[in-house]
């Protein structure tokens, strides 16, 4: 996304709180210099200075920035849904017209869910995990008295359907454990849009999510607000996203509002240096900075791809039993999958959720067993090892989870966390563990203040970070990455991105690399593979398959990525 110029940068009075609103409506929402505070080791810090913004009936807004920014802490301060250490300092948060940062707890209850839906972040935290999704789903309308238990279970598997999960009627009757990262954030989705809300507000609401899933949870929101008028705050770091769904765009940077604007303006022709920084750093299909076209990455990978694979797939099959009220027999969640990653390449891995590749990452770190199939490693074959082999195996190959907060232990500090891997292996002195927990720290850009905090005090991409330098603890030959960088915004992707890049030409490290963002595997990839319905549809080289795809469905990912609407809007000839 090449869009920064070099135009004049602005100051904070050009972002006021009477910026230009979508047409002439009257504001539905507005914040007018939002202050909050935090209490932290018996001090106060500001998370939120002076923000201004305004959302008129039907208009989408959304807000941008690094994690830190004060973005979702204005987000939660407008349902003062703050965390006990916060609390609303100055300001006022006028929802038509009664102010919420002064409203007392009964009158919140009754907006909460019904006239303000909210999507958060983590679905892992956020829903029950010993409620039925069904149940979950209709219990807003329950509470606020809409429906009864039948009509909300019907509109519940309605509400889940316009979410975008497929089943939602087998859904319904399952629990959150049963379902992937990307069909829990729908079912957030679905409980935030059941009670039709004026306002929407939607803390990342598809970072988890396949650009295809993506495109149709985005495409559901903007049928609500033709609709039914309904408006629309989203907190997304993901510009594509902004560009295509946004009518305004605020620019927020350590807790203030620096640019506002319409999506040409602020990316089009940004006023704000940091404005300017932030899409420099998003990633893009023609990202110069691609792997696949740096000589200095990988050298010895780039210029030897017939080396022998460190990591070779063959024909894996994985089959699971279908329960019996569900029709019985298996279900082939991998079927056939075959490929190669040699010594210091990156192979990513894409395809929607329920395609099978968290599936096939599980098989070839031997975290689930293959129903058939081999795979190799290092020229030998681990299909079937196990006890003291298999040990030393997994010291070679590591993992980074999707989800930091349930991978990380809650109990642990971040040094505590990190130096784990170390301590199991029994690798160095308590001293040398001390001094390479710390180096990995720095290495992730992290400050070393979070040795001694716990996951909860840590940001989601604070998290994913902490989470890549565990696995790199041990300096192992295969990192599996499953969508390390989707919790992330652009500027910190940029810096993983370049760090994963800096560690393979160094160490000659291969990766094997899952993410639905196609720009994010440009910049990463030396070669693709494509997979549907657990079968693989298409492989090559990144330029090859991204330049010339020759599946529909890979062309179709392709079109689904964010920022095409807006760029094909800016450049109507291509």
């Amino acid at each position: 996304m090449s869009l920064a110029t070099d135009a004049p940068s602005t100051s904070r009075t050009d972002v006021a709180a009477d910026a230009p609103r979508l047409s002439d409506a009257p504001a539905l929402l507005v914040v007018d210099r939002l202050a909050v505070t935090y209490r932290v080791n018996g001090g106060v810090i500001e998370g939120v200075r002076e923000a201004s913004l305004t959302i008129a009936q039907g208009e989408t807004v959304a807000i941008v920035g690094e994690s830190g920014s004060g973005k979702s802490t204005t987000a939660h301060a407008i349902l003062r849904l703050l965390p006990p250490s916060a609390a609303i300092a100055g300001g006022s948060v006028r929802f038509r017209g009664r102010d919420l940062a002064r409203a007392g707890e009964a009158e919140l209850r009754g907006i909460r869910g019904r006239a303000i839906g909210f999507v958060p972040q983590d679905p892992t935290v956020s829903l029950n995990p010993v409620q039925r999704i069904g149940d979950q789903v209709g219990e807003v309308l329950r509470i606020h008295g809409l429906a009864d238990r039948r009509t909300a279970r019907s509109r519940a598997i309605e509400a889940l359907a316009e979410a975008g999960l497929p089943d939602p009627e087998v859904h319904a009757e399952q629990y959150p454990h049963e379902l992937s990262g990307g069909m829990r954030q729908r079912v957030l989705i679905a409980i935030a849009i059941i009670a039709r809300p004026a306002l929407i507000i939607a803390d990342e609401p598809t970072s988890a999510l396949d650009v295809t899933v993506q495109r149709q949870i985005l495409d559901r929101i903007d049928v609500l607000k033709r609709e039914l008028g309904t408006s629309v705050l989203l907190i997304t770091h993901d510009l594509g996203v902004a560009a295509d769904r946004a009518d305004r765009i605020v620019v927020m940077s350590q807790g203030e509002v620096v640019e506002t604007g319409t999506p040409a303006e602020v990316l089009g022709a940004p006023r704000h240096p940091y404005t300017k920084q932030l899409i420099a750093a998003a990633p893009s299909l023609d990202d110069p900075r691609s792997v696949s076209r740096a000589t200095t990455v990988a050298p010895d990978a780039a210029t030897a791809p017939e080396s022998p694979a460190l990591l070779a797939a063959i024909d894996l099959v994985k089959e699971f039993p279908v329960p019996r009220a569900a029709g019985g027999g298996t279900h082939r969640a991998v079927d056939g999958v075959s490929f190669a990653i040699p010594r210091a390449r990156t192979l990513a891995v894409v395809g929607e959720s329920g395609s099978g590749k968290s599936t096939t990452a599980r098989l070839v770190l031997r975290l689930a067993d293959a129903t058939s199939g081999r795979i190799e490693f290092a020229g030998e074959d681990i299909t079937r090892i196990d006890g003291r082999a298999l040990r030393q195996f997994r010291r070679r190959a590591q993992l980074v989870h999707q989800n930091p907060y349930a991978s990380l232990n809650p109990k642990l500090s971040i040094g505590a966390i990190v130096a784990d891997p170390l301590e199991a292996f029994r690798l160095g002195s308590r001293a040398s563990r001390a001094r390479r927990v710390a180096e990995l720290i720095d290495v992730v850009a992290l400050p070393s203040t979070v040795l001694g905090r716990r996951p909860a005090e840590l940001s989601g991409g604070q998290r994913q970070r902490v989470a890549i330098a565990r696995a790199l603890a041990i300096s192992p030959e295969l990192l599996v990455l499953d969508e390390p960088v989707s919790a992330l915004d652009v500027s910190i992707q940029d810096q993983i991105l370049t760090l994963l890049a800096d560690i393979q030409r160094e160490l000659g490290l291969s990766y094997l690399f899952i993410s639905h963002d196609l720009a994010v595997l440009r910049r990463i990839a030396h070669e693709v593979v494509v997979m549907r319905e657990g079968r693989v549809v298409e492989t090559g080289g990144i330029d090859a398959v991204f330049r010339a795809p020759r599946d529909p469905y890979t062309r179709a990912l392709l079109d689904a990525i964010p920022g095409s609407q807006a760029a094909r809007t800016r450049h109507p000839a291509h």
